[in-house]
């Protein structure tokens, strides 16, 4: 046990040290400095603009950003949702796997899109390697275009007057190839060597110990396994993701999947300071961010360690925790951590079942997502911070009697208004879409059976916990997670076309109003410091933003948790 509370540590403390000079490398990326991966890429992305023919120098304003990034999406959407819908008909398809249905491919096509990475199809047999490729294309640039979208907040908060807010292709194209392609490539040899597939060719035959002949699905798994991670993507080549043999063969590669999906949202709080030479701010937002999950992972780890209490009470002893679920190679303690940092992170990939998580650590991975603003993907992590850090900022000024100013700009009704629908958005799309789930799981309607089969089919629980897997799948939607509990048969047109719509509205538009905040703020009067001045890279701001994000959260989701893995709990203790 203690041997296994030393790997999580050691990653978790190895991750930041090394977030800190990755995090100035990105900043030297996004405001133009030389970098050593100069002489590499400069000439890719001279070619890249050249063939494209677009201006990467051209100067953007809020409203031009949020065109070319929503313009570029809906053309990713429309080529993925083609290509899987004819993948049996395409090339690369050596085990025959046939073409998705269009509710499937259109939920799995929105869902790499806005990198959530939901899947509700199994890699082994519902993906041709075409299509595997064409997600895995999708994976670089889903993850570029929320780096480019916290870019320029970034920008718009460092200049003091100005609607000029950099490029967006250039932010784009720059997160693609010098942050997100060097790394996932250090993490794909890594796992090469380790004994994941990099082939082309089809399924494998092999002979077991017991004289069995077994098919063994293979492809191009390394390069996407690394992407998946360093993306903070999450969707595995396999169906079963990080808890697969040949997806995630050893503790090495486990803990460098770990330190793959932690790296680059760590990094981006750090880059924040590195660009707006306002280090002390960032340490204040990491150090926020960093509580919140401490708070979120501890009582997980804990619970996982010390077992099930039913089983215990059985006079069975659980020297090595809860085993259920968990892969033996790995173990409870780093199985419960990764749960959070893949939930917090918003990466979702897995390496044990959290169907099979106790219920603690259930109502703490759905909290990770609920809350949905400590680290966070790439890019969007802190965008949704910094939703809640103008609401405390708000929040603030009226407790003094002060007009409300964030790094000298007015934060005024229109802000606000902004900021507080985002809030607002997060936990309505979740409990609604939970709600009509519920009663289409509890009546037999026949709008119900036309648009969803038979529901009583969808759970493979009763209860608490049947509830607690339709809430987890609108969650991990709203919160473009892309994990699930499992137990859920949700391949059918309800659960493809609602989550779908889910994840549109739920990426979109918090990446939408802080684009908008940023933009109008930027556009305001700088007011000079003076003493009269809210401090926002203080310890006692800090508190203040960890105390909006949490009154939220509860008000917002504690009734959900409590009809789901809380009341299970109680069941169980």
């Amino acid at each position: 046990m203690n041997t296994e509370i030393f790997g999580v540590v050691t990653v978790f403390l190895l991750t930041i040290v090394l977030a800190i000079p990755v995090g100035k490398y990105i900043a030297k990326v996004y405001l133009g400095d030389k970098t050593f991966l100069d002489p590499i890429f400069n000439p890719i992305e001279r070619f890249i603009f050249k063939i494209s023919g677009i201006n990467d120098k051209e100067e953007m304003n809020w409203k031009q950003h949020l065109k070319a990034l929503l313009s570029v999406n809906l053309g990713w959407f429309i080529l993925c949702f083609f290509v899987l819908i004819f993948q049996g008909n395409l090339p690369l398809n050596p085990d025959g796997n046939p073409s998705m249905s269009p509710d499937l491919a259109f939920n799995t096509a929105i869902s790499f899109v806005v990198n959530c990475n939901l899947q509700h199809y199994s890699g082994e047999s519902g993906l041709s390697y075409l299509g595997q490729l064409m997600l895995m294309f999708l994976q670089f640039v889903s993850a570029g275009v929320g780096m480019a979208a916290a870019a320029m907040v970034f920008n718009a908060m460092k200049e003091r007057t100005t609607e000029h807010l950099g490029n967006f292709y250039n932010y784009f194209i720059k997160s693609c190839t010098r942050v997100l392609l060097p790394l996932s490539a250090i993490v794909a040899v890594v796992l090469i060597f380790s004994g994941t597939p990099m082939t082309f060719e089809g399924k494998d035959q092999i002979t077991t110990l017991q004289g069995d002949s077994v098919e063994v699905s293979r492809g191009p798994a390394a390069a996407f396994i690394g992407i998946k991670h360093v993306g903070t993507n999450g969707g595995g080549f396999f169906g079963v993701n990080s808890a697969h043999p040949l997806e995630n063969p050893t503790y090495l590669t486990n803990a460098v999947e770990l330190w793959a999906q932690l790296i680059v949202p760590f990094a981006m709080i750090f880059a924040l300071g590195f660009f707006l030479k306002k280090r002390k701010l960032s340490y204040v937002v990491f150090g926020v961010m960093t509580i919140g999950f401490l708070l979120l992972v501890i009582p997980t780890m804990t619970s996982e360690l010390n077992g099930n209490p039913a089983i215990e009470r059985m006079g069975i002893a659980q020297t090595t925790g809860a085993m259920e679920g968990k892969e033996v190679r790995f173990g409870p303690a780093i199985s419960g951590f990764w749960s959070i940092a893949t939930t917090v992170i918003s990466t979702g990939s897995v390496n044990s079942m959290h169907d099979s998580s106790m219920p603690i650590s259930g109502s703490m991975q759905l909290l990770s997502m609920m809350v949905n603003a400590f680290y966070g993907g790439c890019g969007v992590g802190w965008l949704n911070f910094y939703i809640f850090i103008i609401l405390a900022v708000f929040i603030s000024g009226l407790m003094v009697g002060r007009t409300p100013e964030f790094l000298g700009k007015k934060i005024e009704a229109r802000e606000v208004k902004i900021a507080a629908f985002i809030a607002i958005l997060h936990p309505l799309l979740i409990l609604s879409g939970t709600a009509l789930a519920s009663y289409f799981a509890a009546n037999d309607t026949p709008m119900g059976y036309w648009f969803s089969g038979n529901a009583t089919g969808w759970l493979n629980n009763p209860g608490n916990h049947g509830f607690s897997e339709m809430l987890y799948e609108f969650t991990s939607s709203s919160a473009n997670n892309g994990s699930g509990f499992e137990g859920l048969g949700d391949n059918n047109p309800f659960w493809n076309i609602t989550t779908g719509i889910v994840l549109l509205l739920g990426r979109f538009l918090p990446i939408i109003g802080p684009l908008a905040i940023a933009g109008l703020l930027a556009s305001k009067k700088y007011i000079p410091e003076s003493a009269g001045t809210l401090k926002t890279d203080t310890t006692i701001f800090g508190i203040m933003v960890f105390a909006v994000i949490a009154i939220i959260a509860a008000l917002s989701f504690f009734p959900a948790l409590a009809l789901g893995p809380l009341a299970e709990y109680f069941t169980i203790k």
